[in-house]
């Protein structure tokens, strides 16, 4: 695991096409998935999720995923579990102070988000506390859920602003 997740962060920029795309297809599928129903697509849809993002970045499964914001390194990897930053015990060979064997999660992010557009900024973004009553859940699913819901109501007010009905 630890492998695939130092390739995954060498490879930020296309983890980051690659996750945009995914979002994209999401989002627009936000009409289909209320239909069916997001709390039946949860198990189906978490358990795929946890298969490919355990994978690739070693992930924890937060359900709050903020890979897009930390150079495709899981902040929940870190033994801390600290989501904003390192800790004040990074070794000065970049590993960390709990297990001085393994590369600090955040010098990692750091790394991976130098390759990333617009990498480093999103690094600055504060990531609220980790939300327990998520853990296990599809942030994919959430993620579509938001941002379709926020399109299908943009849309909803362009129609009105149009003179549409709504």
């Amino acid at each position: 695991m630890v492998r695939m997740r130092l390739w995954a962060v060498r490879h930020a920029r296309a983890m980051q096409v690659l996750y945009n795309s995914l979002e994209w297809v999401l989002v627009r599928l936000h009409p289909l998935f209320e239909r069916i129903g997001y709390q039946r697509l949860e198990k189906p849809v978490a358990a795929f999720e946890r298969w490919v993002k355990g994978l690739l970045f070693d992930c924890k499964m937060c359900g709050q995923c903020a890979l897009s914001s930390t150079g495709m390194s899981c902040s929940m990897n870190c033994p801390k579990t600290i989501r904003n930053g390192p800790c004040g015990g990074v070794r000065a060979n970049g590993n960390c102070e709990v297990k001085p064997d393994m590369r600090c999660v955040w010098v990692e992010a750091f790394a991976g988000s130098q390759r990333m557009k617009g990498g480093v900024e999103a690094m600055r973004v504060i990531q609220i506390a980790v939300d327990r009553r998520l853990e296990g859940r599809s942030s994919w699913l959430a993620v579509a859920k938001e941002k379709g819901a926020a399109l299908k109501a943009a849309g909803t007010q362009q129609q009105l602003g149009a003179g549409g009905k709504p």
